[in-house]
Order: C-alpha cells, then structure tokens, then sequence
C-alpha cells in the first residue's frame, strides 16, 4: 500500500503481509524499488530466524478490510525472487587458501559443526 507523496512529502509504504515491513520514497518509483527492497531483507531476516513468511493475501480480501480505502492510498504490486524462499542445498565448489581451510575446521571443531554448516552460519552472520 503507498500513501500518495506531494513535492514536500515521501511516498510511504506498508506491506499489509510482511507486519513491520515499510519503505519509503521522493518519487512513486522510487517508493516501489525501496518496497521491494524491504520485503526481500523482511523475508531474508524471517527465514534466518527461523519464522514463517506469510503467503501473499488475496487482493479483494485486503480490498474487504477497508484500511486503505482512502483516495490516499496506492496499490501497488512488486516481484520478490522466489529463491529468497528456496531452503533447498545445493553443492558449491568454493577455493580458499589452505591456511583459512584449517581456521574454518578448526573453528568449526570447536563449535561442534560441520565445515558447511560454519560457512552458511559465518555468512548468515555478516
């Protein structure tokens, strides 16, 4: 949803699937990059913690609620990546030297973890 902006005013937008998901922005396309933007790290952040995403809501059930039924209101529509979903492994061939491959295992050891599972924790972390 977008609230319409003005030359002195942000458009605003709020993500009535994503709770807590909003953005901003000076121009109306600026406000939906910026929206897209912001539900790909809501979705992100939910998965790496372990918290379910929500399936996209029915247009006329948000049309029903009458929340954003003001002239002040946009709707509008964005793609996310649905590999921001995908939780599926997937094999990789990675090249380090030989001198960080033991501080990864050693390190991996240490916290009771596979070498695969210290790098997905280390990057998940950055």
């Amino acid at each position: 949803m977008i609230e319409r902006g003005s030359d002195t005013q942000a458009f605003g937008v709020i993500v009535p699937d994503l709770p807590g998901c909003f953005s901003a922005g000076d121009t109306f396309n600026e406000a939906i990059d910026n929206a897209q933007e912001a539900m790909a790290l809501w979705i992100e952040d939910a998965l790496d913690n372990c918290n379910a995403v929500p399936a996209p809501s029915d247009l006329d059930t948000l049309r029903a609620t009458g929340q954003w039924s003001g002239s002040e209101w946009i709707w509008g529509f964005v793609d996310i990546d649905p590999a921001l979903l995908d939780e599926k492994f997937e094999r990789v061939n990675i090249t380090l030297p030989r001198r960080v491959i033991a501080r990864l295992d050693r390190v991996a050891k240490e916290a009771g973890e596979s070498r695969s599972s210290m790098i997905a924790k280390l990057a998940l972390s950055a």
